[in-house]
This record gives structure tokens, sequence and C-alpha cells, in this order.
């Protein structure tokens, strides 16, 4: 399917002023990880594409957006945007990009966009660049977008309207349950907790043309089960399947930040404002709002995570 070309004023603003948007790609399960990332403000109306922009520290993300390009943005927050427009905008595409990137062409195709309001500045001094040289080998992902989806609300309230490829009448078939049983496998209460006490909670899952979908939901608890999840009215396509499910809250210039990132299964029944998720894997962290915190976490973490993509051999060794 070809991307479109063109989408309303409104949708170019929130593009343009939100801070931080949710990425979400597809596991070789079928399942879908959603990872809270900044927005760089990155997109072309006329071509029909937006771009995010990702370490190459983070190998996992860019190996299965290789394999499986189908991804969603949802710009979901405005939260320290430059706009306050109310609308809820989710993108859905193909992505792509150069593999292995090179080091330095980022930041030229960013025209200063790396250094929005509150953010880090390229020039770091030479200390500071040999520590987070990895930090600073990006890669630009570049989606053509293939279908935009605006709520008038933010919760996902009202009639959606549909630019691009329309929706599919039908909702996505259940899927098949995990061999391991589709009970939680890591403490499912705290993972509720940690996620209620956050602001921004997204769920996301396939949807019937295989592309992933992302709505804002509410934490009800916890129980035997899995975590209770309140979802917008007719959204959450009933029955079973493998879904994932992000938490997180930002400072200006995200260098304080919190995420919390569980992929699992999700049990909604037929009226769908209510579902059951039991999450399986759990990732996150918690940075106070401080530059050089931040500067000599992101230089550790993005250096970690290179060793282990090349071991994986994902990562070449020569790159």
């Amino acid at each position: 399917m070809e991307a479109i070309t063109g989408w309303p004023d409104a949708v170019e603003e929130i593009f343009e002023g939100d801070h931080a948007v949710a990425l979400a790609y597809v596991t070789p399960a079928r399942g879908v990880v959603v990872a809270p990332v900044t927005n760089f403000a990155l997109h072309d109306r006329d071509a029909g594409t937006i771009v995010v922009n990702s370490s190459i520290g983070a190998w996992k993300k860019l190996d299965r957006m290789r394999k499986n390009p189908n991804v969603a943005v949802a710009f979901h927050t405005r939260e320290h945007a430059t706009t306050d427009r109310p609308e809820y905008v989710l993108v859905q595409g193909r992505a792509s990009f150069p593999w292995p990137p090179d080091r330095g062409s980022w930041y030229a195709e960013m025209k200063g966009n790396w250094e929005r309001p509150g953010g880090l500045p390229r020039d770091v001094g030479p200390l500071w660049e040999r520590w987070m040289s990895v930090y600073h080998w990006r890669v630009n992902v570049t989606i053509d977008v293939e279908r935009v989806v605006v709520w008038p609300h933010l919760a996902c309230r009202g009639a959606a309207e549909v630019h691009g490829a329309p929706l599919l009448a039908e909702p996505p078939a259940p899927q098949r349950p995990p061999r391991g049983g589709t009970e939680p496998r890591i403490n499912h209460r705290r993972a509720a907790r940690l996620a209620a006490r956050l602001p921004d909670v997204l769920l996301g899952w396939v949807g019937a043309n295989g592309l992933p979908v992302v709505v804002p939901v509410g934490i009800d608890g916890a129980s035997e089960g899995g975590i209770g999840i309140e979802a917008p009215e007719g959204l959450v396509p009933p029955g079973g399947r493998r879904a994932g499910l992000a938490a997180h809250w930002f400072s200006l210039g995200v260098l304080g930040q919190e995420q919390r990132i569980y992929t699992g299964w999700l049990e909604a029944g037929p009226d769908a404002r209510r579902a059951v998720y039991s999450p399986h894997t759990k990732a996150g962290y918690r940075m106070p709002t401080s530059k050089l915190v931040y500067k000599t976490a992101v230089g550790f973490e993005t250096r970690r995570r290179l060793w282990q993509g090349r071991r994986a051999g994902v990562i070449p060794r020569d790159a």
C-alpha cells in the first residue's frame, strides 16, 4: 500500500509541536513493544513521511524493525509541547533506514532539530564526546505513512477521522495463546502500581492489517489473573492476543524521565471496555532531571548495548 500525501494543518501542528511520542513495533511472535521516544519534529507532508531517531545502541528495536517494518507512532501527550491541540493522533506505516548507519549523516539530516527546547546540545566537549560516542551514533528511521487516525480528544473519545488507507471493518482475530501459558510471569501487582502512578499509559497490539495500534488506557488495580485495564470504548478488540503496555513520564528535554515497558498477554471481553493484562517481560528505569546523570547513564548504557548487539551478530564489528 502506498504512502499517503498530506494531512490536515491540525495534525501538522501536532507533529511539529509534541515533545515526546510513542513508537510501536512488532515482535517476532506478533506482539507489540510500545517505546516512548523524543519527537524531533522531522516530517514531510508532501512526501507522506515522518522520522523518528534512535541510537544504534537500541539494536534490538532496530533489528526488529528491519525484519518487520510495520510500525506506529502515537502522538498522545501535549506535555511540554508547543501546541495545546486536544487531538490524539495515531500514525501507521512502514519503516526504513540504512544498515549499518553512517556515523555522521544523521545530524546533517536533522537540520538542528536535535537541539530542540530543553534538549542536550550536540557539542558536549571532547571528553563527553568520547564517552557518548555510541549514543551519538544515531539512526534516522523514515516512516512511509499509510494511515493517520485522528481522535478529537487525547483519551480517544469521539469519532475518529481517518486519512489515507481506510480502517478495516473487522477487528483482528484472536491469537493463539503462548505455549508457556498466559498467566503473569513477573510481579504484576508491582507492575500495576508502577504504571498507575505515571501520567501516560499506552496499550498496543497488532491490528487486522498487520500494523500496530496504540491507544491510551487506565490502570484498574490488579487481580490474580493480571492487571486491570480500562480502555476507550470500542477500540480494544475482543479475545486474547499478545500486547505491549508502556507507562512513562518525562521532563522538559526528556533529561528526567521514567519508563515502564511490558510485553504480555491481553484478554478483552465483548465490550472491550475492561481488559486484563498479564505481563510476561519488563524493562524500565528512572532518571532525575540532571544533565550530568543523563549523559553518564546514556553513555554507559549505549556502550553496553552496542557490545551486546555485536555479540549477537546484529551490529557488524567493522561498522
